[in-house]
This record gives C-alpha cells, sequence and structure tokens, in this order.
C-alpha cells in the first residue's frame, strides 16, 4: 500500500468524525468558530502525530482525547460564554439603550448540520438536539471545564465512566464525583425553568405556531405577535447586552428601536436543536433586503418563550450559508 493511499485513508477516517467532534468542541467552548477551529486543531494534530497511535483505544477515543486537550487548552483563560440574561437584570423598555460587548462574551448559534451527525434513532436525535439547544449550552458553560467534559461524555455521548477516566487520565470515582457535581449545576438552573419544550420532529401545533410567527412578524402585527408569546418571553440581541422581558416591553421595542425591521423577509433555518429563522430587513438604499439577525427560537406550553436575534450578521450568514441579500418580490 503506498504512502498516498494511506495518506488518501487516513484523512476520510478522520473527516468521518468531523461532525461529532464539532459538536462536542461546541458544547464545550460555546463559540461555533471557536469549535471549528479546535476541531481543525485536533484533525491536524491526529494527522500529524497517528504513527504514534497504537491502536489500544479506537480511533474515535483517541480523537476524543486529542479535542477534549485542545478544549480545555482553549478554556485555560477562564473565558464563560454567556447569554445577556445571564450577565445582568432585564432593562425596561424606557431605559433600553443598545451597549455592546465584545464577541468572546456571547454563546453563539451553530447550524444543526454542522453539529449533529445524521442518526437513524429518534431517541438519539432527540439527546442530540437537546444537548445543543442555547438554555442547555448555556448551563454548560457554569461548569467548570473539566466538569463539563465528564458531563458531555458521560451524559450526552453515553460513555462509560471508566472510559470517560482513562480519557482525561484520572479514577471513576474522580469521573462520578465530577457528574454529581455538574448534575447538580444543571438541576439548579432547570428550577429557574430555563427550558424550551420542543418536540423533534416538530408537531402539528408548533409548525402551525411558526407559521403565525412568520405571518405576525413579516406583516409587523403587534397584535398578533403578541399573542403567541409566552407572558414571560424574554429578548436577546447579542452582542448587545440588552435584553427585555413580557410582550409589552418586545412589542414596545419593535415599534420604537426596531422600527426599522418592519417589512421583514424570514427565512427558516436550523440551528441549536430549535426553530431558527435568518431575518432579512428592507434595505432604503440598494433596494430588496439585508441581511440583520439568526432569530433562535423556544418554544413552550404552545407560545414563544424566547426570542434571540443574533445580529453580526457578517460571521453567522456564511456560517449558515445564507445569502447575503435578498431581492425584492416582484409584484
Amino acid at each position: 500500500m503506498t504512502n498516498g493511499t494511506v495518506t488518501t485513508e487516513l484523512d476520510a477516517a478522520l473527516a468521518k468524525h468531523r461532525t461529532e467532534l464539532t459538536g462536542y468542541c461546541y458544547r464545550m467552548l460555546g463559540s461555533s468558530f471557536e469549535a471549528e477551529d479546535a476541531v481543525q486543531d485536533t484533525l491536524v494534530r491526529a494527522w500529524r502525530s497517528y504513527e504514534k497511535f497504537e491502536g489500544r483505544s479506537s480511533l474515535r477515543s483517541w480523537l476524543y482525547r486529542i479535542a477534549t486537550n485542545v478544549c480545555l487548552d482553549m478554556l485555560s483563560a477562564g473565558n464563560k460564554r454567556a447569554r445577556p440574561m445571564d450577565l445582568t437584570e432585564a432593562t425596561p423598555l424606557a431605559r433600553a439603550a443598545l451597549s455592546p460587548r465584545p464577541d468572546h462574551t456571547w454563546l453563539e448559534p451553530m447550524p444543526d448540520a454542522r453539529v449533529l451527525p445524521s442518526t437513524a434513532d429518534p431517541a438519539e436525535a432527540a439527546v442530540a438536539k437537546e444537548s445543543v439547544r442555547l438554555a442547555f449550552m448555556a448551563a454548560l458553560q457554569q461548569l467548570p471545564p473539566k466538569q463539563r467534559a465528564v458531563l458531555i461524555l458521560r451524559e450526552v455521548l453515553a460513555w462509560r465512566a471508566s472510559e470517560v477516566a482513562e480519557l482525561l487520565g484520572t479514577s471513576v470515582a474522580s469521573v462520578n464525583s465530577a457528574l454529581q457535581r455538574a448534575r447538580a449545576t444543571l438541576a439548579e438552573r432547570a428550577d429557574r425553568g430555563e427550558d424550551a419544550a420542543v418536540s423533534d420532529p416538530l408537531d402539528e401545533e408548533q409548525q402551525k405556531l411558526l407559521e403565525r410567527y412568520v405571518a405576525a412578524f413579516e406583516g409587523y402585527d403587534m397584535t398578533a405577535l403578541t399573542a403567541l408569546l409566552h407572558e414571560d418571553a424574554i429578548m436577546t440581541m447579542p452582542p448587545f447586552d440588552l435584553w427585555l422581558a413580557g410582550p409589552a416591553d418586545i412589542t414596545g421595542f419593535m415599534t420604537t428601536l426596531g422600527a426599522g425591521c418592519a417589512g421583514s423577509r424570514l427565512r427558516r433555518v436550523e440551528a441549536n436543536g430549535l426553530p431558527a429563522f435568518a431575518h432579512y430587513k428592507p434595505d432604503p438604499e440598494a433596494g430588496g433586503f439585508a441581511p440583520w439577525a439568526v432569530q433562535v427560537l423556544e418554544i413552550s406550553d404552545g407560545r414563544i418563550t424566547g426570542f434571540h436575534c443574533f445580529l453580526d450578521t457578517k460571521r453567522w450568514f456564511p456560517l449558515f450559508d445564507l445569502p447575503l441579500r435578498l431581492e425584492a418580490e416582484a409584484d
């Protein structure tokens, strides 16, 4: 077998694991772009050191060990990604101001296709989607890095405690202790109601809710939108640290500071295991519609509970393979 054949086969073997490794690194880091950088680093390290791989574990386990070390190194600076409501209190509409924070502050959205490997098992697919939802991702970021790794490997990827202990170079007792502490932290956040009850796939009621949402948003019909929002609904707009609570403040913002979004168009995308839309805003200068946000929606009890608008479109729209403008519809 020639070196070229070996190289091609190795490249193919490594590439098979890219999506699941990206999902793992994304859960660890909370950043779409850092996750992709971490996976690229992982695959380069694996390629360069493959001759030292002795086959005592599977190639997959070996790659996860490398990826874990890459992520732990990246997390050593102590930065924790967050959502606006993790950092500040809700702002009343009367005091609403758009104050940006640096990119590295924020939990970032991620297209489902980049982090969720295809599977024929509906239960496995549902667990994978739940594990990249914004609330769960935000909770993960509150865990110390090694607890985070243990929880993801044990609870999301269903590794045995002995496998995790071997990967981390620690004992089974230490892994079980870390998992217990991580579960306790996540349980505290669950008690605060931070969850989205979204079916996989969406049930008929949820599909109709999204259809009504698109009609209300594109028509900028605040009465119709209010009827779709849960009384405790929240709206966030990273990179701004402002967040709003309740239908009155959300729709009030949309008709004042956000009034320029009237007449927008929405296009469905898949993000974080949740319903999501690419939001295009009317472009009065060039005509047509310019990219404005990736919206990720949380749904519970037949209403929208979270309305998260990620505004850095120069980063998000290429990540989601979205066009950078829509032409005006013909009359």
